[in-house]
């Protein structure tokens, strides 16, 4: 029995930790992972620093920049074991969450090691355990290989190969970047026409962001891809591979092939590679017991809070699904959350 089960230790979990443990709010965070880190331990292991954008330091803790190649999947992990030491968060590892049911007022958290009952629930899961593969005519057939970004590994094993990538966001980019130089020929293949983004991210940009998602997930509508809001970063590197022809988009194809895909105009592209960089769904199916979808395919919610049960907050979920919006969601929605629950226990007396 505890007052609050948080599940996930990414920047939104630590952070709702952080801020519990400044409370002194009783909780435990529970964690899927081997170690610290998150969905960067999750990261390709050829990702270096230098090219990582939108990192934030969590609450309480400056984050010194590592140098610029020093892998992503190691420096940014290491980071975050720190910060779990350095404020003794209850984090246990691995523990994976099978299903959050009702218990009358209560929730029970039913995972791989044990059941754990509580007043109140912060979910942080993320996405990087839900990759999204989408269906295309002909998938089945291809004679080659295909992978998701979250199989990744580095851009050597793409040598001599003909590859095609599908996806319009910073991974698809990044790793098409990587891969071009040792690949034999590519395409890059999106359902919508790229949106270049120029200059830096400002407070005033971020708060405009923040309000489309947050527009759709207060309709109970699935939040939007973060890209499809923000557009992709023009910078130097991006400059040098739309002029080198590397990221030089085409429409998405028709049909897949035996060898390759093939667009609807006739035109063909034979590939030994399909890299499918179309993103992740988040991770909520073990909160399906609780009914908490809307028509609208989403979870509605106010902020971090459930409208169909306060008991619950999601962080890291439509406009906290950022390294600064996380942080900034695990202080809102532990001071609402510890709010309606000290409610509760005055209404119950």
């Amino acid at each position: 029995m505890t007052d609050v089960v948080v599940i996930g230790a990414g920047q939104a979990g630590l952070s709702a930790s952080y801020f519990l443990r400044r409370r002194n709010v009783d909780h435990v965070v529970l964690d899927a992972n081997d170690a610290a880190g998150g969905a960067w331990l999750h990261r390709w292991p050829s990702l270096r620093m230098r090219t990582v954008h939108g990192i934030h330091e969590l609450p309480g803790m400056p984050f010194e920049r590592p140098a610029p190649d020093e892998p992503a999947n190691l420096a940014i992990p290491s980071y975050f074991q720190r910060y779990e030491q350095l404020f003794d968060l209850p984090v246990i590892r691995p523990v994976n969450v099978t299903q959050v049911v009702n218990d009358g007022s209560l929730l029970k958290v039913e995972t791989s090691d044990g059941v754990w009952t509580t007043r109140g629930l912060i979910n942080a899961t993320g996405t990087w355990r839900r990759p999204f593969w989408p269906y295309y005519p002909g998938q089945e057939t291809f004679r080659g290989r295909q992978l998701h970004t979250a199989d990744y590994q580095g851009p050597e094993e793409f040598a001599g190969k003909r590859v095609v990538v599908v996806g319009g966001g910073a991974s698809a980019t990044q790793q098409l970047m990587e891969l071009a130089p040792f690949a034999s020929e590519t395409r890059w293949v999106t359902r919508h026409e790229p949106v270049w983004r120029e200059g830096p991210f400002t407070e005033d940009y971020g708060r405009r962001v923040v309000g489309m998602v947050d527009e759709r997930v207060r309709k109970g509508l699935m939040p939007r891809s973060v890209v499809s809001v923000t557009g992709l970063a023009l910078n130097d590197q991006t400059r040098a591979a739309i002029a080198a022809g590397v990221l030089d988009r085409k429409p998405m194809f028709e049909r897949i092939t035996p060898s390759g895909v093939e667009w609807a105009s006739g035109e063909r592209f034979d590939a030994d590679v399909i890299l499918w960089a179309t993103g992740f769904r988040h991770d909520l199916d073990h909160l399906a017991p609780l009914h908490l979808r809307s028509a609208g395919g989403g979870i509605q919610v106010d902020g971090t809070r459930v409208v169909s049960d306060p008991r619950i907050h999601l962080v890291g979920y439509g406009p906290s699904a950022s390294t600064i919006g996380a942080n900034r969601a695990g202080r809102s929605a532990v001071r609402e959350l510890v709010s309606y629950l000290d409610g509760v226990l005055m209404t119950a007396k």
